[in-house]
């Protein structure tokens, strides 16, 4: 059975067909967050500070680390993304116990972080593409560490199936010729947006079954890729991600925090309450309210995904006795006594005769 281990100092995260799937959180990444990349130059980490705590506290087992800031002051990220890399490799294990994931297109940033950080990271990523498999390949053997494989090579992502396994088998067999065993390989088949490619889900689904199948590797991918350019995303995240787990895909790099609801959308929200003649309790707080009228929460908090990944891992009987289902569903002790007297009695006492 191929298993790959992620280790930190002091927790094992284990990737594998016969085991929970593996949720990557990927929220610690300036790509595209303008506020967090400004932040980091600036030598601001509160923001990393606070989704490290929210993912591992939604149920991210493995936290992404890509450092890939585009500086003001200078452009090069040979120079600046190593010390950035290692700084918040640094950070985060200081704050979390979960293992971690080095991410980077440069390679001293990887180094760095494989450097700094403690126990056995997974590194991401290598690709079929002949110089990046000459640089990655051998950090990868130094470290001893497992590494993502993305199946594009030197011709680009194709659209066909069979040429992504091609560069996945590639990439495994190279990998063989340092040393470094398939079950250190998960493989991203790259999953193409549905809004583009209408047999996205299909194809995916089908790569992922001939990859354990023919290769036995675990598999990983972008999970909200699918979903680019649609509606109601999270929807579409919800349903693949149990159907890729079906298939045999065993890690997602995602978000597994619902994000909270703004002060803005809040008072919104309490002018149109006003407006329509509703009067609320004196004082009532801001969760209260926002539970009430279903808008989520003031907190960072666990999102759908995450429901939808531990209802399959129930049914697929990746978790024992369901002891994780039954803990994520547990009302809070305050929430399940409300409206108890004393002793725990419902109702609370009983009218006298």
């Amino acid at each position: 059975m191929t298993r790959t281990i992620v280790e930190s100092k002091t927790k094992t995260a284990i990737i594998g067909f016969d085991q929970p799937f593996c949720v990557i959180g990927e929220r610690i990444n300036p790509t595209g967050r303008k506020k967090l990349a400004a932040e980091l130059e600036a030598g601001d980490f509160s923001t990393v500070e606070k989704d490290a705590i929210a993912q591992v506290a939604a149920g991210a087992t493995v936290l992404d680390i890509n450092a890939g800031v585009v500086y003001n002051s200078n452009p090069n990220p040979n120079e600046t993304e190593p010390p950035l890399m290692r700084k918040i490799v640094e950070l985060v294990q200081g704050l979390v116990d979960v293992p971690l994931c080095i991410d980077s297109s440069v390679p001293g940033a990887l180094e760095a972080g494989l450097a700094a950080a403690e126990g056995r990271p997974l590194l991401n990523s290598v690709t079929g593409e002949e110089e990046r498999l000459e640089q990655i390949l051998p950090l990868v053997k130094k470290y001893n560490v497992p590494v993502v494989a993305i199946s594009n090579d030197d011709t680009g992502i194709s659209e066909d199936p069979d040429v992504r396994f091609a560069v996945a088998k590639k990439i495994v067999q190279r990998a063989a010729d340092f040393g470094i065993p398939a079950h250190d390989i998960v493989v991203d088949p790259l999953v193409m947006p549905i809004g583009a490619m209408a047999t996205a889900g299909q194809q995916v689904f089908a790569l992922v079954r001939r990859l354990r199948e023919e290769l036995g590797v675990n598999t990983t991918c972008g999970a909200s890729n699918i979903s680019f350019g649609l509606p109601n995303r999270h929807g579409i995240n919800n349903a693949f991600l149990p159907m890729a787990m079906g298939a045999g895909m065993t890690s997602a790099i995602m978000n597994p925090v619902a994000l909270p609801i703004t002060q803005k959308a809040i008072a919104e929200k309490r002018e149109a309450v006003a407006a329509a003649g509703i009067i609320l309790p004196e004082g009532m707080d801001d969760e209260t309210f926002v539970t009430m009228f279903g808008l989520g929460s003031t907190l960072p908090r666990a999102g759908k995904e995450m429901e939808a990944i531990r209802a399959a891992n129930l049914l697929t009987n990746n978790d024992p006795h369901g002891a994780e289902w039954i803990r994520s569903n547990k009302a809070p002790a305050a929430e399940r006594d409300e409206g108890r007297g004393r002793g725990g009695r419902a109702g609370g006492r009983r009218r006298r005769a």
